[in-house]
């Protein structure tokens, strides 16, 4: 190769894709989900964009020669993700309360252990390490997080590979069907479209807060009445 291209934004998926290529990628997903210091990489854009890199829309979008294997993609991804989670996970097995407690940490904070353990409560290990694929960061430290929570390695095993399945398929098929349609106007769009993906992603999550404000509530106004000596059939209370 005459010219290397030595200047890539790490934070603009495009330029990484157009730079590291299918084996790159398939290594930042690793990092992404493995590492701690690659909670930066722009995963779900990332994702797509390599998608559209192994359609038909590649030379548009990306120049020529920049056409990628679908397969290895496919196949690649998940694992990479898969790997890279599990790692996350051991790591906070052996070493994660020494790990996290840094409370003068930026990014190792005690907090995140307290806030994942809430998350674990609220919705099950097996909602709370899928859901967390497809929202950015917190796919990151969620792995560690578990592991330091001494959540079963089997359990997180299972539904790691459901999670990662499901997060690098997805992104990866709607780059490639769609990436014709997205070839025009990938520059403007990729980013409000990323944002209503992650939004899609999260709104389980709000979802599920939202019950348990609700059941809270009827908590609340069932412990009311019942000091009070007998049931309340009317009145404010009557509505749970």
């Amino acid at each position: 190769m005459e010219h290397i291209q030595l200047a890539v934004n790490v934070l603009d998926a495009k330029s990484l894709v157009a730079s590291v290529g299918a084996i790159g990628i398939l290594a930042i997903i690793f990092a992404e989900t493995g590492l701690l210091v690659g909670f930066f990489f722009p995963g779900d854009s990332l994702l797509i964009l390599a998608g559209v890199a192994a359609s038909s829309a590649a030379d548009k979008v990306l120049g020529e020669g920049a056409q990628m294997n679908i397969a290895l993609l496919l196949i690649g991804a998940p694992i990479c993700a898969i790997v890279g989670a599990q790692l996350g996970h051991l790591l906070g097995r052996k070493v994660g309360p020494r790990m996290f407690d840094k409370p003068n940490s930026k990014i190792l904070r005690p907090e995140y252990v307290e806030k994942a353990e809430e998350y674990f409560e609220k919705f099950g290990p097996a909602k709370a390490v899928v859901m967390a694929r497809f929202i950015p960061i917190v796919r990151t430290f969620l792995n560690p997080v578990a592991g330091t929570l001494q959540m079963p390695a089997k359990t997180f095993f299972v539904w790691n590979v459901v999670g990662a399945v499901l997060w690098t398929e997805t992104m990866l098929l709607i780059g490639y069907f769609t990436g014709d349609q997205l070839a025009p106007v990938i520059d403007k769009y990729l980013l409000p479209a990323m944002a209503l993906i992650i939004l899609i992603s999260v709104s389980p999550i709000f979802v599920e807060i939202l019950r348990e404000r609700k059941k809270k509530k009827a908590a609340a106004a069932n412990g009311t009445a019942e000091r009070e000596g007998e049931p309340v059939s009317s009145g404010r209370h009557r509505k749970d």
